[in-house]
């Protein structure tokens, strides 16, 4: 856990950044395809930190869950899963 959790500050404080460099580029009147390659970079840094989050939910939380052997705690951690799907869906 404490190596995802790193990782996922690290990329977080990067994140920051690149948000805060952002707004400075749109406070210049920066060209709007520069602006938007930036937002796009953005969007794939934060599926980045995405995939660690839901990487260290499935090594920790799910598979407690399944060593765990009760079937409302498995149930529950499925459909957990399942609903973040579907958000990540729409």
């Amino acid at each position: 856990m404490k190596q995802n959790k790193q990782k996922t500050l690290d990329r977080l404080a990067r994140l920051e950044g690149q948000v805060r460099g952002v707004a400075k580029m749109v406070e210049a009147d920066r060209y709007c395809m520069d602006i938007l390659a930036q937002t796009a970079a953005i969007r794939s840094a934060l599926l980045g930190v995405e995939r660690l989050v839901l990487e260290n939910h499935a090594e920790h939380c799910v598979a407690s869950a399944i060593e765990s052997g009760d079937p409302d705690e498995q149930r529950a951690k499925f459909d957990e899963l399942i609903e973040l799907l579907q958000k990540a869906s729409r």
